[in-house]
């Protein structure tokens, strides 16, 4: 099974931004978790700040693999572009994140990429993504 997971902006700085909302654990540290629980699972990771970039990866990896686990992190609540991306490809994609969202500040609320994702999975810390990968080791 291959699994793309990719993250948008300041979430190259988990471990070290905010570890009262995203804890202490960088994303690599915790991805290398997922990759001794999971030996089956081929992982591919992609982090970037710029929109265009989160674009050009979904588009990339949307039409091939198993699933795509997208943390779009504040581009959720703004990118139109992402969210079109999301709903343009053939690969599922759910979309996770560390904090509940809804329990934030009221923009954080929306999100462009929810109706077009197989599933939304929301306020479990880094083990959001480890739900979202076991969705797709279930089907």
């Amino acid at each position: 099974m291959k699994i793309t997971i990719i993250n948008g902006p300041n979430l190259n700085l988990l471990g070290k931004r905010e570890p009262e909302i995203y804890g202490s654990e960088s994303f690599e540290d915790y991805l290398g978790i997922l990759k001794t629980k999971y030996p089956s699972v081929s992982f591919e990771y992609f982090q970037s700040n710029v929109e265009g970039e989160l674009v050009n990866k979904l588009h990339q990896a949307g039409f091939e693999g198993d699933g795509i686990i997208l943390n779009a992190g504040a581009y959720t609540h703004t990118s139109v572009a992402i969210g079109d991306a999301v709903k343009g490809i053939t690969t599922a994609v759910i979309e996770v994140h560390i904090s509940n969202t809804f329990s934030r500040e009221s923009i954080r609320h929306q999100s462009y990429i929810s109706a077009n994702a197989k599933g939304v999975i929301l306020g479990f810390g880094m083990q959001s993504y480890e739900l979202a990968l076991q969705s797709f080791l279930l089907q």
